[in-house]
């Protein structure tokens, strides 16, 4: 190209961070460019919560008038600021790769709870203006408060400072491009798919006069194709819910190891809702957004009632979203538990540099044991359930399979390549699988201990539910000792070991992304009545 481009983009410090990553990305393929700063309705426009801005143009549509009038070449946003439909005359002719969509919570430190889920204290003031997220985080602590959040980060995370909040929320992206400095705060991160993001949060979107076909061309030499593949299903499932984003709705795509695509949306009636979740999985990005939309239309029907294998707390996730569909609710643990042991050899403990917890009654009869745990010890869960267990006992996991999926044998790959040649500690159930252990690398020293142990109840129950949850292998034995599963009924497996349990005796079954609460509700959600 024989001419110097001219990029429009806004003038904080983050829209001038993405502008200068396109020029340099421009240079690296011989191109020369230019920027030039243009101020939006967005950046002037104070006084509306961000979430009545977000998605309809506000932060867009100067620098779009400037491409049409051929004042700029190209300009530079963060994807999820554009509307789902460009103006006539104009198109997305690239992408960026994408930053880690996640959330940040960031906490003053004397508000910081690390018993308490986000580690945040209870009825703490958080700072945002988007009703996703104030959804998504009051399904998980219902008793934050939340107040309006706006300006750059810059000016954010002084209002944090100057304690008009206790804690805000930002995306991870934005953070990670300017490199703010948040030493003074506690830093709390939650996964993408425990709190879903905006469509296309962490992508840079190029926008371009489709007359420009030379351009276009061009700039497919910095297009990520794969992230244009994911986003595209984001930004569609916006689409299809009218694309001005007026409920709260969270979707994040990405693609799997093995070349399949897998989905998560949440959705809400208004910010204090309870979100409606759903995962799915697909062999490619065609049709996703449309079998997602389907989803969650008005006339789809939920089950009336729902067996799980153990006790279920009314105020906890599932209990309350099961409360929000009116879904009648049998809870009833069908093992007994009782522990091998009394006391733990302090000698053991010193020598672990890793203690690793399958379960959360492992983490409950371990500290029971009124363990001595050097500081240097770290501790490892399967994922959020045992996570927030460990939170009860004052401690945050080094590591957590949360983000890795359902089957044991990818979290403890995973975990083994962290450890390798180091001692682990596992305190566990009498009996139970030995996933970790065998996939731990030769050189890697376990200590293998198992502190309690599981008998099965008598005489079981039927249950007439709709849908029968089990979670365990334990649990699948003891009702299938005297009962069947009924015609209609479906059945939903926490963990692949269970999902075993069940497919040996040639039944069908569903199996959550995550083996937690959350997990279970995006299961029930998909299930097809």
């Amino acid at each position: 190209m024989n001419r110097k481009l001219i990029i429009g983009t806004r003038g904080s410090q983050l829209a001038l961070w993405q502008a200068n990553h396109v020029k340099a990305r421009l240079s690296e393929i011989g191109v020369e460019s230019e920027l030039k700063i243009i101020k939006t309705q967005g950046d002037i426009i104070q006084h509306l919560r961000l979430d009545k801005l977000e998605g309809k143009g506000f932060f867009t549509k100067e620098l779009e008038e400037e491409l049409l009038s051929s004042q700029i070449d190209l300009a530079v946003h963060s994807h999820k600021d554009l509307p789902t439909v460009n103006p006539p005359g104009l198109i997305i002719a690239s992408v960026s790769e994408r930053e880690d969509p996640a959330e940040l919570i960031i906490i003053h430190k004397d508000c910081v709870d690390l018993k308490k889920r986000l580690s945040l204290k209870h009825n703490a003031t958080v700072g945002t203006s988007s009703n996703r997220r104030k959804a998504q985080f009051l399904s998980l602590r219902p008793d934050l408060e939340f107040t309006d959040l706006r300006g750059n980060l810059q000016t954010r995370i002084q209002k944090l400072r100057d304690e008009q909040y206790d804690a805000i929320v930002l995306a991870k992206a934005g953070v990670m491009r300017i490199d703010m400095d948040l030493s003074d705060f506690h830093i709390e991160e939650v996964a993408p798919i425990e709190v879903v993001p905006a469509p296309a949060q962490g992508v840079l979107a190029i926008q371009i006069r489709e007359s420009d076909g030379e351009l276009f061309e061009l700039l497919q030499q910095i297009n990520d194709g794969e992230v244009a593949r994911t986003i595209a299903v984001e930004r569609k499932v916006l689409n299809l819910f009218d694309g001005g984003c007026h409920a709260p709705l969270g979707c994040y795509c990405r693609a799997t190891e093995n070349g399949k695509y897998e989905a998560w949306t949440s959705i809400a009636e208004d910010n204090e809702d309870f979100p409606d979740r759903l995962y799915y999985q697909s062999a490619s990005t065609e049709g996703m957004a449309e079998h997602i939309f389907s989803k969650f239309q008005k006339d789809r029907k939920m089950p009336s009632s729902v067996f799980i294998t153990r006790d279920l707390d009314e105020n906890s996730y599932l209990g309350r979203y099961l409360a929000k569909h009116k879904v009648q609710i049998d809870a009833r643990s069908l093992l007994r538990i009782y522990p091998t042991i009394n006391k733990l050899d302090s000698f053991i403990l010193k020598r672990a540099d890793w203690i690793f917890f399958n379960s959360k009654n492992a983490i409950d009869h371990f500290f029971k044991l009124e363990p001595v745990i050097l500081k240097r010890t770290k501790l490892a869960v399967l994922g959020r359930g045992s996570e927030d267990a460990l939170r009860k006992y004052d401690r945050v996991a080094d590591f957590s399979g949360d983000n890795l999926g359902i089957k044991t044998e990818d979290i403890a790959k995973e975990f083994a390549r962290l450890v390798a040649g180091q001692t682990v500690f596992i305190p566990r159930a009498k009996d139970s699988l030995m996933s970790i252990q065998n996939a731990l690398t030769p050189e890697t020293k376990v200590i293998d201990m198992p502190i309690y142990e599981t008998v099965l109840e008598e005489n079981v129950d039927k249950s007439n539910a709709d849908v029968l949850i089990f979670t365990s292998p334990s649990n699948v034995e003891a009702y299938f000792r005297e009962n069947l599963v009924d015609p209609g009924q479906q059945i939903i497996c926490i963990g692949y070991s269970t999902a075993k349990s069940i497919e040996a005796m040639g039944l069908s079954y569903t199996l959550p992304f995550t083996p937690d609460e959350i997990g279970l509700s995006e299961a029930i959600f998909g299930l097809n009545y």
